[in-house]
Protein backbone atom coordinates (compact mmCIF):
# COMPACT_ATOMS: atom_id res chain seq x y z
CA UNK A 1 0.00 0.00 0.00
CA UNK A 2 1.56 3.30 -1.04
CA UNK A 3 1.47 6.59 0.87
CA UNK A 4 -1.43 7.99 -1.20
CA UNK A 5 -3.61 4.95 -0.49
CA UNK A 6 -2.85 5.21 3.23
CA UNK A 7 -3.73 8.89 3.19
CA UNK A 8 -7.03 8.17 1.44
CA UNK A 9 -7.94 5.45 3.96
CA UNK A 10 -7.02 7.68 6.91
CA UNK A 11 -9.03 10.53 5.43
CA UNK A 12 -12.05 8.30 5.03
CA UNK A 13 -11.69 7.15 8.63
CA UNK A 14 -11.57 10.71 9.91
CA UNK A 15 -14.54 11.64 7.75
CA UNK A 16 -16.48 8.66 9.10
CA UNK A 17 -15.59 9.65 12.70
CA UNK A 18 -17.21 13.03 12.20
CA UNK A 19 -20.20 11.66 10.30
CA UNK A 20 -20.88 8.94 12.87
CA UNK A 21 -20.85 11.48 15.71
CA UNK A 22 -23.12 13.86 13.81
CA UNK A 23 -25.47 10.97 13.07
CA UNK A 24 -25.64 10.02 16.77
CA UNK A 25 -26.31 13.64 17.70
CA UNK A 26 -29.01 14.00 15.05
CA UNK A 27 -30.69 10.73 16.04
CA UNK A 28 -30.40 11.70 19.74
CA UNK A 29 -28.66 8.43 20.57
CA UNK A 30 -25.60 10.40 21.70
CA UNK A 31 -25.01 10.82 25.44
CA UNK A 32 -24.57 14.45 26.50
CA UNK A 33 -22.08 14.94 29.34
CA UNK A 34 -22.42 18.22 31.23
CA UNK A 35 -19.63 19.11 33.66
CA UNK A 36 -20.74 21.60 36.30
CA UNK A 37 -24.38 21.43 37.40
CA UNK A 38 -24.93 25.04 38.44
CA UNK A 39 -26.77 28.02 36.99
CA UNK A 40 -25.47 27.23 33.48
CA UNK A 41 -25.14 23.46 33.44
CA UNK A 42 -28.44 22.56 35.07
CA UNK A 43 -30.72 24.51 32.66
CA UNK A 44 -28.78 22.95 29.78
CA UNK A 45 -29.30 19.52 31.33
CA UNK A 46 -33.06 20.11 31.57
CA UNK A 47 -33.20 21.24 27.95
CA UNK A 48 -31.35 18.21 26.56
CA UNK A 49 -33.48 15.74 28.52
CA UNK A 50 -36.64 17.52 27.35
CA UNK A 51 -35.79 16.81 23.72
CA UNK A 52 -34.85 13.17 24.20
CA UNK A 53 -31.14 12.94 24.98
CA UNK A 54 -29.63 10.95 27.83
CA UNK A 55 -27.61 13.35 29.97
CA UNK A 56 -24.75 12.47 32.30
CA UNK A 57 -24.05 15.29 34.74
CA UNK A 58 -20.70 15.59 36.51
CA UNK A 59 -20.09 17.80 39.54
CA UNK A 60 -17.44 17.75 42.28
CA UNK A 61 -20.04 18.70 44.94
CA UNK A 62 -21.37 15.42 46.36
CA UNK A 63 -24.21 17.14 48.24
CA UNK A 64 -25.41 18.76 45.02
CA UNK A 65 -25.29 15.42 43.21
CA UNK A 66 -27.20 13.74 46.05
CA UNK A 67 -29.89 16.41 45.98
CA UNK A 68 -30.36 16.12 42.24
CA UNK A 69 -30.51 12.33 42.31
CA UNK A 70 -33.21 12.60 44.98
CA UNK A 71 -35.23 14.83 42.66
CA UNK A 72 -34.57 18.06 44.54
CA UNK A 73 -33.83 21.35 42.81
CA UNK A 74 -30.80 23.41 43.82
CA UNK A 75 -31.80 26.54 41.86
CA UNK A 76 -34.88 28.67 42.48
CA UNK A 77 -35.78 29.04 38.79
CA UNK A 78 -35.81 25.27 38.21
CA UNK A 79 -38.62 23.32 39.86
CA UNK A 80 -38.19 19.94 41.55
CA UNK A 81 -40.72 18.63 39.05
CA UNK A 82 -38.32 19.43 36.19
CA UNK A 83 -35.48 17.62 37.97
CA UNK A 84 -37.69 14.59 38.54
CA UNK A 85 -38.81 14.62 34.93
CA UNK A 86 -35.16 14.77 33.80
CA UNK A 87 -34.33 11.76 35.98
CA UNK A 88 -37.21 9.84 34.43
CA UNK A 89 -35.87 10.64 30.95
CA UNK A 90 -32.29 9.52 31.40
CA UNK A 91 -30.52 12.17 33.49
CA UNK A 92 -27.96 10.92 35.96
CA UNK A 93 -25.67 12.99 38.18
CA UNK A 94 -22.36 11.74 39.56
CA UNK A 95 -18.98 12.88 40.88
CA UNK A 96 -17.19 10.08 39.00
CA UNK A 97 -15.14 11.57 36.15
CA UNK A 98 -14.37 8.11 34.76
CA UNK A 99 -17.99 8.02 33.56
CA UNK A 100 -17.09 10.67 30.96
CA UNK A 101 -15.91 7.94 28.63
CA UNK A 102 -19.61 7.07 28.19
CA UNK A 103 -20.44 10.55 26.84
CA UNK A 104 -20.28 11.56 23.20
CA UNK A 105 -20.46 15.28 23.97
CA UNK A 106 -18.68 16.98 26.88
CA UNK A 107 -19.93 20.47 27.76
CA UNK A 108 -17.89 22.37 30.35
CA UNK A 109 -19.91 24.79 32.50
CA UNK A 110 -17.15 25.72 34.94
CA UNK A 111 -16.62 28.92 36.99
CA UNK A 112 -14.04 31.44 35.80
CA UNK A 113 -13.55 33.82 38.74
CA UNK A 114 -10.81 36.35 39.45
CA UNK A 115 -7.99 35.85 41.93
CA UNK A 116 -7.17 38.32 44.70
CA UNK A 117 -5.16 40.42 42.22
CA UNK A 118 -8.20 40.81 39.93
CA UNK A 119 -6.57 38.51 37.38
CA UNK A 120 -8.25 35.58 35.57
CA UNK A 121 -8.36 32.37 37.57
CA UNK A 122 -8.56 29.55 35.04
CA UNK A 123 -7.76 26.86 37.61
CA UNK A 124 -11.29 25.42 37.47
CA UNK A 125 -11.20 25.10 33.69
CA UNK A 126 -7.64 23.78 33.59
CA UNK A 127 -8.10 21.33 36.46
CA UNK A 128 -11.37 20.05 35.01
CA UNK A 129 -9.80 19.60 31.57
CA UNK A 130 -6.87 17.71 33.09
CA UNK A 131 -9.29 15.49 35.02
CA UNK A 132 -11.08 14.69 31.75
CA UNK A 133 -8.00 13.71 29.76
CA UNK A 134 -7.78 10.04 30.79
CA UNK A 135 -11.37 9.52 29.63
CA UNK A 136 -11.28 11.26 26.27
CA UNK A 137 -11.68 9.04 23.22
CA UNK A 138 -12.22 9.21 19.49
CA UNK A 139 -15.63 10.39 18.39
CA UNK A 140 -16.29 12.94 21.14
CA UNK A 141 -16.91 16.69 21.05
CA UNK A 142 -15.73 19.03 23.82
CA UNK A 143 -17.40 22.42 24.28
CA UNK A 144 -16.30 25.14 26.70
CA UNK A 145 -19.09 27.48 27.82
CA UNK A 146 -17.27 29.38 30.58
CA UNK A 147 -16.67 33.08 30.00
CA UNK A 148 -12.98 33.72 29.42
CA UNK A 149 -10.44 35.75 27.47
CA UNK A 150 -9.92 35.31 23.70
CA UNK A 151 -7.49 32.48 23.07
CA UNK A 152 -8.37 30.26 26.04
CA UNK A 153 -9.81 27.40 23.99
CA UNK A 154 -6.82 27.39 21.63
CA UNK A 155 -4.14 28.00 24.25
CA UNK A 156 -5.39 25.92 27.18
CA UNK A 157 -7.79 23.22 25.99
CA UNK A 158 -6.41 22.41 22.52
CA UNK A 159 -2.85 21.42 23.57
CA UNK A 160 -4.11 19.46 26.57
CA UNK A 161 -6.55 17.47 24.47
CA UNK A 162 -3.98 16.80 21.77
CA UNK A 163 -1.48 15.62 24.41
CA UNK A 164 -3.60 12.43 24.47
CA UNK A 165 -2.65 11.76 20.81
CA UNK A 166 -6.17 12.65 19.70
CA UNK A 167 -6.15 15.07 16.77
CA UNK A 168 -8.66 17.90 17.18
CA UNK A 169 -10.80 18.24 14.07
CA UNK A 170 -10.20 14.62 13.07
CA UNK A 171 -10.42 12.25 16.05
CA UNK A 172 -12.10 14.59 18.51
CA UNK A 173 -13.81 17.96 18.10
CA UNK A 174 -13.48 21.19 20.07
CA UNK A 175 -15.75 24.26 20.14
CA UNK A 176 -16.41 27.32 22.27
CA UNK A 177 -19.98 28.46 22.90
CA UNK A 178 -20.44 31.04 25.68
CA UNK A 179 -23.35 30.67 28.07
CA UNK A 180 -26.01 33.37 28.01
CA UNK A 181 -28.10 32.40 31.03
CA UNK A 182 -29.88 35.22 32.88
CA UNK A 183 -31.17 33.95 36.26
CA UNK A 184 -34.60 35.31 37.11
CA UNK A 185 -35.42 36.37 33.55
CA UNK A 186 -38.66 34.60 32.59
CA UNK A 187 -38.82 36.14 29.09
CA UNK A 188 -35.98 34.01 27.72
CA UNK A 189 -35.04 30.36 28.15
CA UNK A 190 -32.06 28.19 27.25
CA UNK A 191 -33.91 27.24 24.06
CA UNK A 192 -34.87 30.75 22.94
CA UNK A 193 -31.62 32.63 23.63
CA UNK A 194 -29.51 32.68 20.42
CA UNK A 195 -26.25 30.80 20.95
CA UNK A 196 -22.86 31.89 19.60
CA UNK A 197 -20.67 29.03 18.36
CA UNK A 198 -17.07 28.91 17.18
CA UNK A 199 -14.97 25.85 16.29
CA UNK A 200 -11.24 25.13 16.21
CA UNK A 201 -11.70 23.74 12.67
CA UNK A 202 -14.60 23.71 10.17
CA UNK A 203 -15.23 20.06 11.12
CA UNK A 204 -15.45 21.05 14.79
CA UNK A 205 -17.98 23.74 13.93
CA UNK A 206 -20.02 21.23 11.94
CA UNK A 207 -20.19 18.82 14.88
CA UNK A 208 -20.97 21.69 17.26
CA UNK A 209 -23.86 22.67 15.04
CA UNK A 210 -25.26 19.13 15.31
CA UNK A 211 -24.83 19.13 19.10
CA UNK A 212 -26.50 22.48 19.83
CA UNK A 213 -28.84 22.72 16.84
CA UNK A 214 -31.56 20.50 18.31
CA UNK A 215 -31.52 22.22 21.71
CA UNK A 216 -31.29 25.88 20.67
CA UNK A 217 -33.63 27.72 18.31
CA UNK A 218 -30.93 29.92 16.73
CA UNK A 219 -27.19 29.33 16.40
CA UNK A 220 -24.90 32.26 15.60
CA UNK A 221 -21.85 30.71 13.97
CA UNK A 222 -18.61 32.68 13.95
CA UNK A 223 -15.25 32.11 12.29
CA UNK A 224 -13.22 31.02 15.31
CA UNK A 225 -13.30 30.25 19.01
CA UNK A 226 -11.49 33.57 19.63
CA UNK A 227 -14.34 35.49 18.01
CA UNK A 228 -16.87 33.61 20.14
CA UNK A 229 -14.84 34.32 23.30
CA UNK A 230 -14.57 38.03 22.45
CA UNK A 231 -18.30 38.20 21.67
CA UNK A 232 -19.19 37.15 25.21
CA UNK A 233 -16.79 39.70 26.67
CA UNK A 234 -18.22 42.48 24.51
CA UNK A 235 -21.75 41.72 25.72
CA UNK A 236 -20.81 42.06 29.37
CA UNK A 237 -18.25 44.86 28.99
CA UNK A 238 -20.95 46.86 27.19
CA UNK A 239 -23.15 46.54 30.27
CA UNK A 240 -20.36 47.14 32.78
CA UNK A 241 -19.21 50.33 31.07
CA UNK A 242 -22.73 51.74 30.78
CA UNK A 243 -23.52 50.87 34.40
CA UNK A 244 -20.29 52.61 35.38
CA UNK A 245 -21.45 55.68 33.45
CA UNK A 246 -24.86 55.76 35.13
CA UNK A 247 -23.30 55.18 38.56
CA UNK A 248 -21.05 58.19 38.00
CA UNK A 249 -24.02 60.26 36.87
CA UNK A 250 -25.86 59.14 40.02
CA UNK A 251 -23.14 60.70 42.17
CA UNK A 252 -23.19 63.93 40.16
CA UNK A 253 -27.00 64.08 40.27
CA UNK A 254 -27.00 63.45 44.02
CA UNK A 255 -24.68 66.41 44.57
CA UNK A 256 -26.99 68.54 42.44
CA UNK A 257 -30.12 67.43 44.28
CA UNK A 258 -31.45 65.59 41.20
CA UNK A 259 -33.11 62.15 41.31
CA UNK A 260 -31.22 60.08 38.74
CA UNK A 261 -34.10 57.60 38.49
CA UNK A 262 -36.46 60.40 37.45
CA UNK A 263 -33.89 61.43 34.84
CA UNK A 264 -33.68 57.87 33.48
CA UNK A 265 -37.46 57.58 33.30
CA UNK A 266 -37.68 60.83 31.34
CA UNK A 267 -34.78 59.95 29.00
CA UNK A 268 -36.35 56.53 28.31
CA UNK A 269 -39.27 58.20 26.55
CA UNK A 270 -36.95 58.97 23.63
CA UNK A 271 -37.91 56.34 21.02
CA UNK A 272 -34.43 56.11 19.44
CA UNK A 273 -30.75 56.39 20.34
CA UNK A 274 -31.12 55.75 24.08
CA UNK A 275 -30.91 52.53 26.11
CA UNK A 276 -31.69 52.82 29.84
CA UNK A 277 -29.20 51.53 32.39
CA UNK A 278 -29.77 51.74 36.12
CA UNK A 279 -27.43 52.60 39.00
CA UNK A 280 -27.00 50.44 42.05
CA UNK A 281 -24.86 49.68 45.10
CA UNK A 282 -22.21 47.91 43.01
CA UNK A 283 -22.00 45.22 40.37
CA UNK A 284 -23.13 41.67 41.08
CA UNK A 285 -23.52 38.33 39.36
CA UNK A 286 -21.20 35.84 37.74
CA UNK A 287 -20.40 37.92 34.64
CA UNK A 288 -20.44 41.71 34.74
CA UNK A 289 -18.14 42.30 37.75
CA UNK A 290 -15.61 39.76 36.43
CA UNK A 291 -15.57 39.51 32.64
CA UNK A 292 -14.11 42.95 31.80
CA UNK A 293 -10.98 42.07 33.77
CA UNK A 294 -10.43 38.99 31.61
CA UNK A 295 -9.99 41.27 28.61
CA UNK A 296 -7.92 43.92 30.38
CA UNK A 297 -5.54 41.17 31.56
CA UNK A 298 -5.22 39.58 28.11
CA UNK A 299 -4.84 42.96 26.41
CA UNK A 300 -1.58 43.55 28.31
CA UNK A 301 -0.07 40.64 26.39
CA UNK A 302 -0.57 42.80 23.28
CA UNK A 303 0.76 45.93 25.00
CA UNK A 304 -2.70 47.53 25.08
CA UNK A 305 -4.03 49.44 28.09
CA UNK A 306 -7.84 49.24 28.24
CA UNK A 307 -8.34 52.56 30.02
CA UNK A 308 -12.05 52.93 29.31
CA UNK A 309 -12.92 49.49 30.70
CA UNK A 310 -10.72 49.91 33.76
CA UNK A 311 -12.19 53.33 34.56
CA UNK A 312 -15.70 51.86 34.52
CA UNK A 313 -14.44 49.10 36.81
CA UNK A 314 -13.07 51.66 39.26
CA UNK A 315 -16.37 53.56 39.34
CA UNK A 316 -18.44 50.41 39.88
CA UNK A 317 -16.06 49.08 42.54
CA UNK A 318 -16.34 52.35 44.46
CA UNK A 319 -20.12 52.18 44.80
CA UNK A 320 -20.30 50.19 48.06
CA UNK A 321 -18.16 52.76 49.88
CA UNK A 322 -20.26 55.59 48.45
CA UNK A 323 -23.42 53.88 49.72
CA UNK A 324 -21.88 53.47 53.19
CA UNK A 325 -21.18 57.19 53.15
CA UNK A 326 -24.87 57.84 52.50
CA UNK A 327 -25.79 55.52 55.40
CA UNK A 328 -23.45 57.42 57.71
CA UNK A 329 -24.83 60.78 56.58
CA UNK A 330 -28.41 59.61 57.13
CA UNK A 331 -27.58 58.48 60.68
CA UNK A 332 -25.60 61.64 61.44
CA UNK A 333 -28.61 63.75 60.47
CA UNK A 334 -30.53 61.88 63.17
CA UNK A 335 -27.80 62.36 65.74
CA UNK A 336 -26.60 58.75 65.54
CA UNK A 337 -23.28 57.09 64.80
CA UNK A 338 -22.89 54.01 62.60
CA UNK A 339 -20.85 52.38 65.36
CA UNK A 340 -23.15 50.06 67.38
CA UNK A 341 -26.17 50.89 65.21
CA UNK A 342 -28.45 48.03 64.15
CA UNK A 343 -28.54 47.79 60.34
CA UNK A 344 -30.88 45.49 58.38
CA UNK A 345 -29.92 44.69 54.80
CA UNK A 346 -32.96 44.24 52.56
CA UNK A 347 -31.98 41.61 49.97
CA UNK A 348 -28.54 40.00 49.66
CA UNK A 349 -28.93 38.14 46.32
CA UNK A 350 -27.11 39.89 43.50
CA UNK A 351 -30.30 40.90 41.73
CA UNK A 352 -34.07 40.96 42.02
CA UNK A 353 -36.03 37.73 42.57
CA UNK A 354 -33.11 35.27 42.36
CA UNK A 355 -31.31 33.17 44.97
CA UNK A 356 -27.89 33.74 43.38
CA UNK A 357 -25.25 35.25 45.67
CA UNK A 358 -22.32 35.31 43.25
CA UNK A 359 -20.37 38.60 43.52
CA UNK A 360 -23.33 40.24 45.27
CA UNK A 361 -22.56 43.84 46.34
CA UNK A 362 -24.41 43.10 49.59
CA UNK A 363 -21.36 41.17 50.81
CA UNK A 364 -19.03 44.15 50.42
CA UNK A 365 -21.61 46.39 52.09
CA UNK A 366 -22.01 44.02 55.05
CA UNK A 367 -18.24 43.79 55.52
CA UNK A 368 -17.83 47.58 55.38
CA UNK A 369 -20.64 48.05 57.91
CA UNK A 370 -19.07 45.54 60.31
CA UNK A 371 -15.68 47.22 59.93
CA UNK A 372 -17.27 50.44 61.15
CA UNK A 373 -18.81 48.75 64.18
CA UNK A 374 -22.38 48.30 62.99
CA UNK A 375 -24.53 45.34 64.04
CA UNK A 376 -25.53 43.82 60.70
CA UNK A 377 -28.40 41.47 59.89
CA UNK A 378 -30.28 40.74 56.68
CA UNK A 379 -33.58 39.62 55.23
CA UNK A 380 -33.97 37.84 51.90
CA UNK A 381 -36.86 35.52 50.98
CA UNK A 382 -34.64 33.59 48.56
CA UNK A 383 -31.54 33.21 50.77
CA UNK A 384 -32.70 31.70 54.08
CA UNK A 385 -29.15 31.46 55.46
CA UNK A 386 -25.91 33.14 54.43
CA UNK A 387 -24.11 30.62 52.21
CA UNK A 388 -20.52 29.51 52.48
CA UNK A 389 -18.59 31.54 49.91
CA UNK A 390 -14.99 31.40 48.71
CA UNK A 391 -13.82 34.47 50.60
CA UNK A 392 -16.77 35.65 52.68
CA UNK A 393 -19.11 34.29 55.30
CA UNK A 394 -21.51 35.62 57.92
CA UNK A 395 -23.10 33.36 60.53
CA UNK A 396 -26.55 34.75 59.82
CA UNK A 397 -30.02 33.62 58.82
CA UNK A 398 -32.70 35.70 57.15
CA UNK A 399 -34.82 37.84 59.49
CA UNK A 400 -38.61 37.56 59.20
CA UNK A 401 -40.08 40.98 58.55
CA UNK A 402 -42.78 42.23 60.90
CA UNK A 403 -43.65 45.84 61.80
CA UNK A 404 -42.09 45.38 65.24
CA UNK A 405 -38.86 43.87 63.90
CA UNK A 406 -38.51 46.56 61.23
CA UNK A 407 -38.95 49.30 63.83
CA UNK A 408 -36.21 47.77 66.01
CA UNK A 409 -33.45 48.65 63.51
CA UNK A 410 -31.78 52.04 63.40
CA UNK A 411 -31.61 51.93 59.62
CA UNK A 412 -32.61 49.66 56.72
CA UNK A 413 -30.35 49.42 53.68
CA UNK A 414 -32.26 48.38 50.55
CA UNK A 415 -29.74 46.51 48.39
CA UNK A 416 -31.81 44.05 46.32
CA UNK A 417 -35.31 45.09 45.26
CA UNK A 418 -37.17 41.77 45.43
CA UNK A 419 -40.78 42.10 44.30
CA UNK A 420 -41.91 40.05 47.30
CA UNK A 421 -41.02 42.79 49.79
CA UNK A 422 -43.97 44.79 51.16
CA UNK A 423 -42.39 48.17 50.56
CA UNK A 424 -45.31 50.17 51.93
CA UNK A 425 -45.29 48.24 55.21
CA UNK A 426 -41.51 48.56 55.41
CA UNK A 427 -41.60 52.31 54.95
CA UNK A 428 -44.42 52.79 57.45
CA UNK A 429 -42.45 51.06 60.20
CA UNK A 430 -38.81 51.86 59.44
CA UNK A 431 -36.93 54.56 61.29
CA UNK A 432 -34.68 55.20 58.27
CA UNK A 433 -34.30 53.63 54.82
CA UNK A 434 -31.36 54.07 52.45
CA UNK A 435 -32.66 53.07 49.00
CA UNK A 436 -29.97 52.06 46.48
CA UNK A 437 -32.46 50.84 43.83
CA UNK A 438 -34.87 53.72 43.32
CA UNK A 439 -37.83 51.77 44.71
CA UNK A 440 -39.23 54.76 46.57
CA UNK A 441 -39.84 57.27 43.81
CA UNK A 442 -41.16 60.03 46.06
CA UNK A 443 -38.78 61.33 48.69
CA UNK A 444 -40.11 60.88 52.20
CA UNK A 445 -38.73 61.95 55.54
CA UNK A 446 -37.44 58.47 56.35
CA UNK A 447 -36.10 57.56 52.85
CA UNK A 448 -32.63 58.53 51.67
CA UNK A 449 -31.74 57.74 48.05
CA UNK A 450 -28.29 56.35 47.38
Amino acid sequence: MDLLERWIIMGKGQFLMKEKLIERLNKKTAVIGIIGLGYVGLPLTIRYTEIGYKVLGIDIDQSKVNNLMQGNSIIKDISAEKIQNALEHGFEATTDFSRLVEADALILCIPTPLNKYREPDLSYVVDTTDAMLPYLREGQIVSLESTTYPGTTEEELLPRIESTDLKVGEDIFLVYSPEREDPGNTLFTTRTIPKVLGGITPACLEVGRAMYGHAIDQLVEVSSTKVAEMTKLLENIHRAVNIGLINELKIVSDRMGIDIHEVIRAASTKPFGFVPYYPGPGLGGHCIPIDPFYLTWKAREYNVHTRFIELAGEVNASMPRWVIGKVMDALNDCGKSLNSCKVLILGIAYKRDVDDMRESPSVALMELLEEKGAIVEYTDPYVPFFPKMRDHWFDLTSVNLTPEIIASYDILLLVTDHTTFDYEMIQQNAQLIVDTRGVYQDSENNVIKA
